[in-house]
């Protein structure tokens, strides 16, 4: 059994860092957006879209490779993959227009989806039930570094060099983390190409929505990436604009949203061990409302102090490093042969529904309190609203396949 590896601290260490690749992407990229925007002459509007077009790309890559670890092994995919994220970073990192630095980001992004697919694909070969949910909030505990120290070495590289800079540093990560792949990471699943591809797809995805436990953890974690998304594409001009900050104290107060989801994390490695999947579900889930429910009215009012506004979304943060892990433990424990594409439909949602959100945000953002923090009041209700509904969703008790980890 491969079980042994839920032990080895430089494989779990590596696997977080590859959970970190979107938010790494996005957040050592945001600080330089005001600077690209002035010296490719385009709109603020167009130069926030780097990441919606990202995550769109990490949206259309991961039924893809989710699909080819299945077949071919995890290792070929995420080398594929990251090989293809690398040379779009490096293109990023040297384009002198618009539409070719958004057209890199793009592929970039399709390259980038093996991470986060194989990631979590490898969580479920090793891992099931709490076991699971204790490795998933430790790999959220390594992704927040990205949050929380990002922006900050982004605008120190923006104001040190020029708005290439963080670009430059993506790219360089990773060639890092493709080596890192090489020296901690091993194969966990045992591939399997009996069926023609198309084939291996639709039977995939027909076996991931006969479970009705896995739909019900798909929902949880569909509108959190949609609010959270949105506050990031435009907490720039948020912090900058709207309550005068500069961009050197925008880097420590995104920061203190990065240091909410390390404080979930750490929280729910310790709840983990006393309470069970569904009760931690529960409390995220009122967690979420307590956030989404006070920036309602802070939408109402349009105008509210500046730490009232970022208290709620660190508070969503927070709530984002519980729920999400559990439910993404829910979604798959009953898929132990398919997590490959199981992994992908989830991550695909999400950053679909995150890249909308993003992109949304962007758009209708008009300077105002309102319109910055409408989407993560929308998405933080609306996801309370589908928690009520279990007893329709998924009546009988919780699926865990223990038996069923991926073999040596």
């Amino acid at each position: 059994m491969n079980t042994h590896l839920v032990k080895s601290r430089r494989f779990i260490i590596t696997l977080g860092l590859l959970t970190a690749v979107a938010a790494l992407t996005v957040d050592l990229s945001l600080p330089a957006i005001p600077a690209m925007v002035e010296a490719l002459d385009t709109t603020l509007s167009r130069g926030q879209q780097i990441v919606g077009v990202f995550m769109f790309g990490m949206s259309l890559g991961q039924i893809p490779a989710g699909l080819a670890s299945d077949r071919f092994g995890r290792m070929p995919t995420i080398y594929a993959g990251m090989g293809l994220f690398v040379t779009a970073a490096c293109a990023a990192a040297i384009a002198d227009d618009m539409e070719l630095l958004l057209a890199a980001r793009f592929v970039q992004g399709i390259g980038g989806a093996s991470a986060i697919v194989i990631s979590r694909a490898v969580v479920r070969d090793i891992a099931t039930g709490k076991d699971a949910a204790r490795l998933m909030s430790l790999m959220t505990m390594i992704f927040t570094a990205a949050p929380v120290i990002a922006p900050s070495i982004g605008a120190l590289l923006v104001a040190q060099w020029n708005w290439r800079a963080p670009f430059i540093v993506i790219a360089a990560c990773g060639f890092a983390l493709l080596f890192g792949i090489r020296k901690n990471l091993v194969e966990t699943h045992i591939p399997n190409a009996s069926e023609r591809p198309f084939r291996q797809l639709t039977s995939s995805f027909r076996e991931y929505f006969s479970h009705r436990q896995s739909i019900f953890g798909l929902l949880l974690l569909v509108l959190p990436p949609a609010g959270y998304m949105s506050v990031i594409a435009v907490s720039a001009a948020l912090t900058v604009e709207i309550y005068d900050f500069s961009i050197t104290q925008y880097g420590i107060i995104f920061a203190c949203a990065g240091l909410s989801i390390l404080a979930g994390s750490t929280a729910n490695r310790w709840l983990v061990t006393r309470f069970d999947m569904m009760q931690l579900i529960t409390f995220g889930v009122a967690l979420i409302f307590a956030s989404s429910a006070q920036l309602v009215v802070v939408a109402w009012l349009d105008s509210a102090p500046f730490w009232w506004v970022w208290s709620c979304v660190c508070l969503y943060m927070f709530t984002i490093a519980i729920l999400m892990p559990n439910a993404t433990v829910l979604a798959l424990d009953p898929l132990p042969k398919i997590a490959g594409v199981a992994s992908s439909i989830i991550g695909t949602t999400q950053n679909v529904v995150g890249a909308s959100g993003a992109i949304l945000g962007a758009l209708i953002y008009d300077g105002s309190v309102r319109n910055a923090v409408i989407i993560m009041a929308s998405t933080g209700t609306l996801t309370a609203g589908i928690y009520l509904l279990r007893p329709i969703i998924v009546p009988e008790p919780l699926v865990h396949h223990r038996d069923e980890l991926a073999r040596d």
